[in-house]
């Protein structure tokens, strides 16, 4: 049996003293491809944010990469975050440096001191998004579609267990979407679990997978026809 990557029971979802979504009760085993669907404010990022420690989980219980996020504290989010990797919609790359250095902010950022090895590691992520002649330029100076592909080779700099992609491909046209697609579904070959909020269902069909719904504050998997 595959191991459980992400697990929460009961679990509710607040913004400061709203409840946002409530009954929450799924499991993510190890090298699943899920997708989080719903419509915007159904509570999608709400949920995103809860597992990676910016909402607390104040209901319910929740696991994630062996992490209880209902006793999280402050000082173990850092190391929670290093066992995830977290793309957002808008990149979210430092547009005063170059994309290696964005890449060496991260490494310094997460405890590695070892300047070689922060240098094979910028290479063999840079590698695998075929963005690897791309690490001295600046982040305007690329792509929407580059700098997307940048932002999931930062989120795969610790070796995460897990990656939350955010709308990874909501600024991004048709064409460039499945490019980037692409580049997360060679990265879930290789064993890595990913969860996808997005509203893009021309992706779920052409890349059909476990599919988890926001809708009426709650939670639940949908079948894909259904979609």
């Amino acid at each position: 049996m595959a191991e459980s990557i992400l697990k929460l029971t009961d679990v509710a979802v607040f913004q400061k003293e709203n409840m946002i979504l409530n009954d929450i009760s799924l499991e993510i085993k190890k090298g699943e491809f899920v997708y989080l669907i719903g419509k915007t404010g159904s509570g999608k990022s709400s949920f995103m944010k809860t597992l990676y420690g910016d909402l607390p989980l104040k209901q319910g219980q929740g696991s994630i990469v062996d992490f209880n996020l209902k006793t999280l504290q402050e000082k173990d989010i850092p190391f929670l975050r290093r066992k995830l990797g977290i793309v957002f919609q808008d990149f979210k790359l430092l547009p005063d440096r170059t994309i290696n250095n964005n890449l060496r902010f991260v490494l310094k950022a997460t405890g590695w001191i070892d300047q070689p090895k922060m240098d094979a590691k910028i290479e063999e992520v840079l590698h695998k998004v075929d963005m690897k002649t791309k690490g001295f330029k600046f982040p305007h100076e690329l792509s929407g579609g580059e700098q997307q592909r940048i932002a999931i080779a930062r989120a795969l700099l610790n070796d995460p267990e897990l990656i939350l992609a955010d709308e990874p491909t909501g600024n991004l046209d048709p064409q460039t979407s499945v490019e980037v697609m692409k580049v997360l579904q060679e990265i879930n070959k290789t064993g890595r679990t990913i969860l996808m909020a997005t509203h893009d269902y021309a992706l779920i069909l052409k890349y059909p997978s476990k599919t988890l719904k926001c809708d009426g504050s709650k939670v639940f998997e949908v079948v894909q026809k259904a979609v």
